[in-house]
C-alpha cells in the first residue's frame, strides 16, 4: 500500500467517500441515536456502507467516528467505550478499504465553545483531541481528517494534537454557511491563510453547504495557500419532503461541479451530507479524464532482479545516448516535433541537417500540448532509419492504458529505440479536441516504473519475460515550478522508481536552474538543459503565458520587446543570443543540453549550437 504522504507529490485527483450518517439514516438508523456506537452494535451495516463507497471507486474512506470524542460521548454514556468505538471504527473501514484505499480516521468538532466564546479551555480541548486520535492511530488509519470545524483555534488545537503523537498526514477541512464565512465571521482567505502557517498537510471545506458555494471560497483559499486543498460539499441544502429532511442535489450535478472544483485546485475531492455511492460513482466518472491515476511506488529492485533471473544491460551498453550519460560527457539533442500530415519529409531534412552538425540525438515529443501529430513512435524509427541518428523517444501516460504502453513498450525495444523521456502528458482539454478521452491508467512515475520492470525482464505483476529491454530512461522537470518542494518531491519518486536522467522544460532564467541544481545536488541525477530560442516578441509572450510550466523573466520579454520593435530580424537574432547566454552560463553544471527546433526550424536550434560542438569535440579530443 502506497504511504499516504506520498499522494501530496503526485498528480492524482484522490477521491473521498461520500456521507455515513445518510447512509444509516436511510437504512433506518433514528437520528437521535449514537451513529459511533454502532461500530461496536451493528458493525455489518458500518461495514456494508464502506464497501458501497469503495465500489463506487472511493479512494479514501473516513472512519464511522465523527462524533466519537469525549464531549459527545459522554452526552450518550459511551464515553468509557471511546477507545474502543474509534479502533472499531479504524478497523471496520481498513477491512473494506483492502490494499488500494487508503482510511482515513474521522475527527469532527467537539460540539462546545471554546475560550474565549466558552468555558472549555484549548488545552482541554486539545487533551480531547489526543485521545482520539491516539485510539485511531491504534486501529490502523493512514491519514487524519479534522472535518466540518467552524473555529479555527479548535482546529488548531486538533492539529496540534494529532501533531503531539504522530507524523501522520493531516487534512483540515473548515466548515462555511451559504455567505462564505464560518459562524465566527472568518472568509475563506482568511481560513486558508491561517491554516497555511499550521502542521496540516492539506487544508479545506467540507460540509454545512452544497458545491456552488464552495467553487467561490475554494477559488478565493487556493489563490493565498501552497497546500494542497480538499473539498467534501454537501448535496446542496436539504429541504422538507413528507417530513423528512432530503438533500436535492443529483449526482451529475454534484459531478459537474467536481469537475470545477478540481480547475479550481482540489486534489481531494468528495461529498458530505447528502451524498451517497451513487453521487460518488458520478463524480469518479467525471474526474477520471482529468487524473492520471494512481502511480505505481517505487519497486524494489533488489527482490525483482532475484525473481526475474536477469541482470539490467549496463547503462553504457545500450545506446550511444547512454553511454554518453554514463560516462558524463556532454550530450547534445535537438528536439523536432512531428509533422501534422503524413508527409515527413522535410522533417527528415532537418534531421540530416542535425546529424551533419554532430548532434548527439534528435528528441520526439508525443503529442505536446494535446495537439495531433504523426505518432511519436514512428517517427523516432523513421529519423533512427534513415539519418543515422539516435532518436529520444518522449512517451506519454495520455493516450494508452497499461496494456497499450507495455505493448508499446516491448515494440519499441525490438525495433532498437532504447532512448525514453517518460512524461504524464498534456490533458486533451489543452488541445483542439478538448472532449477527447484520456486514459491516464498511471502518471510518469508510474511508467518509471513500470520501464524499470522491463530493463529487468518483469512485467508490471512481476512476472517474467525474458530477455530484459535497455532503455535509457529520462524523466522531465521543471526547475521553474510555482510549487518547487512539489516538483522537487516527484523528482525524488522518479529516481527512486529507476529514472537514471531528466531534461528540464525550457530554462530562460540561468540562476533560477542553478538554484534548482543546487537543491538536487544529493540526487545525483544527470540533467539536460532544455533551451528554446524565442522567435518574436509575441512567442515570449505565447512561450510564457500558455505553455505549461514554462516560465519567461520579465527581462527577457523586454529584451524581445525592444527587438521587436526594431525588426523580425532583429527579434530572431536576440532570441538566439538569450538561448545562447543561458547555455554558455550553465554548461559546467548540466549533463548535457536540448534545444528545441521552434516551428520546426533546425537551422535556429543548430545556431544556438553553432561552433558549441565542435568546440566541445576539440576539448575531448585534447
Amino acid at each position: 500500500m502506497q504511504d499516504f504522504i506520498q499522494t501530496l507529490a503526485d498528480s492524482h485527483i484522490y477521491l473521498f467517500d461520500g456521507a455515513m450518517g445518510t447512509m444509516l439514516y436511510q437504512r433506518g438508523v433514528f437520528i437521535n441515536r449514537c451513529y459511533d456506537e454502532l461500530n461496536l452494535r451493528d458493525p455489518e451495516i458500518v461495514l456494508d456502507v464502506h464497501r458501497q463507497y469503495v465500489r463506487s471507486g472511493a479512494e479514501i474512506i473516513e472512519t464511522n467516528t465523527y462524533g466519537a470524542n469525549v464531549p459527545k460521548l459522554r452526552a450518550f454514556g459511551l464515553n468509557e467505550e471511546l477507545d474502543a468505538i474509534n479502533e472499531k471504527g479504524a478497523q471496520l473501514a481498513r477491512k473494506a478499504a483492502g490494499d488500494g484505499v487508503f482510511v482515513a480516521g474521522a475527527i469532527g468538532p467537539l460540539g462546545i465553545r471554546l475560550e474565549p466564546y466558552g468555558p472549555t479551555g484549548l488545552e482541554e480541548a486539545r487533551d480531547w483531541f489526543r485521545i482520539q486520535a491516539k485510539a485511531l492511530m491504534s486501529g490502523g488509519v493512514d491519514v487524519f481528517v479534522l472535518e466540518t470545524i467552524s473555529n479555527i483555534a479548535e482546529m488548531e488545537q486538533g492539529i496540534l494534537a494529532i501533531r503531539d503523537i504522530c507524523s501522520l498526514p493531516i487534512i483540515a477541512q473548515m466548515t462555511i454557511g451559504q455567505d462564505g464565512r464560518t459562524t465566527y465571521g472568518d472568509t475563506p482567505r482568511a481560513i486558508a491563510r491561517r491554516l497555511d502557517a499550521t502542521k496540516a498537510d492539506v487544508i479545506g471545506l467540507n460540509c454545512s453547504v452544497g458545491p456552488d458555494v464552495m467553487l467561490d471560497a475554494i477559488e478565493e483559499m487556493a489563490a493565498v495557500t501552497n497546500k494542497r486543498i480538499s473539498c467534501q460539499p454537501n448535496a446542496g441544502l436539504p429541504r422538507e419532503v413528507h417530513g423528512r429532511q432530503m438533500y436535492m442535489a443529483s449526482p451529475e450535478y454534484v459531478a459537474r461541479y467536481a469537475k470545477r472544483l478540481i480547475q479550481k485546485g482540489v486534489k481531494y475531492i468528495g461529498g458530505c451530507c447528502g451524498t451517497t455511492p451513487e453521487h460518488i460513482k458520478y463524480v469518479a466518472d467525471s474526474v477520471r479524464p482529468l487524473s492520471p491515476r494512481r502511480q505505481l511506488v517505487a519497486v524494489d529492485r533488489e527482490r525483482h532482479e532475484s525473481a526475474a533471473g536477469v541482470q539490467p544491460v549496463p547503462m553504457a551498453e545500450r545506446s550511444r545516448w547512454g553511454r554518453k550519460l554514463a560516462t558524463g560527457e556532454f550530450v547534445t539533442t535537438i528536439e523536432i516535433v512531428p509533422p501534422k500530415g503524413p508527409d515527413p519529409a522535410r522533417m527528415l531534412e532537418s534531421v540530416r541537417l542535425i546529424e551533419a552538425a554532430g548532434i548527439d540525438a534528435v528528441n520526439v515529443p508525443d503529442g505536446p500540448r494535446a495537439q495531433n501529430r504523426m505518432g511519436a513512435m514512428a517517427v523516432a524509427l523513421l529519423i533512427q532509419q534513415t539519418a543515422g541518428v539516435e532518436a529520444v523517444l518522449h512517451y506519454c501516460c495520455r493516450d494508452r492504458n497499461l496494456l497499450g504502453m507495455h505493448s508499446d513498450l516491448l515494440g519499441a525495444a525490438a525495433l532498437g529505440l532504447h532512448n525514453l523521456l517518460l512524461i504524464t502528458g498534456d490533458p486533451p482539454k489543452m488541445g483542439p479536441y478538448p472532449e477527447a478521452t484520456a486514459v491516464f491508467d498511471i502518471d510518469s512515475i508510474g511508467l518509471t516504473n513500470m520501464v524499470s520492470l522491463m530493463n529487468r525482464g518483469l512485467d508490471l505483476g512481476g512476472n517474467p519475460f525474458g530477455k530484459p529491454t535497455s532503455f535509457t530512461i529520462g524523466v522531465g522537470v521543471n526547475p521553474a515550478h510555482l510549487d518547487l518542494d512539489h516538483e522537487l518531491a516527484r523528482l525524488d519518486w522518479k529516481v527512486k522508481a529507476g529514472a537514471e536522467y531528466a531534461i528540464t522544460q525550457p530554462v530562460f532564467d540561468a540562476s533560477q536552474l542553478e538554484s534548482f541544481l543546487r537543491r538536487i545536488e544529493w540526487m545525483h541525477l544527470p540533467v539536460v538543459v532544455g533551451i528554446w530560442p524565442l522567435l518574436s516578441y509575441r512567442n515570449a509572450q505565447f512561450m510564457n503565458n500558455e505553455v505549461p510550466g514554462v516560465t519567461v523573466p520579465d527581462d527577457v520579454i523586454e529584451r524581445m520587446r525592444i527587438a521587436n520593435e526594431k525588426s523580425r530580424e532583429h527579434a530572431l537574432h536576440e532570441g538566439i543570443a538569450i538561448a545562447r547566454e543561458v547555455l554558455q552560463r550553465v554548461r559546467p553544471d548540466v549533463a548535457g543540453c536540448q534545444v528545441s527546433a521552434p516551428l520546426g526550424r533546425a537551422d535556429l536550434a543548430l545556431e544556438v549550437f553553432d561552433g558549441f560542438v565542435e568546440r566541445q569535440a576539440s576539448g575531448q579530443r585534447s
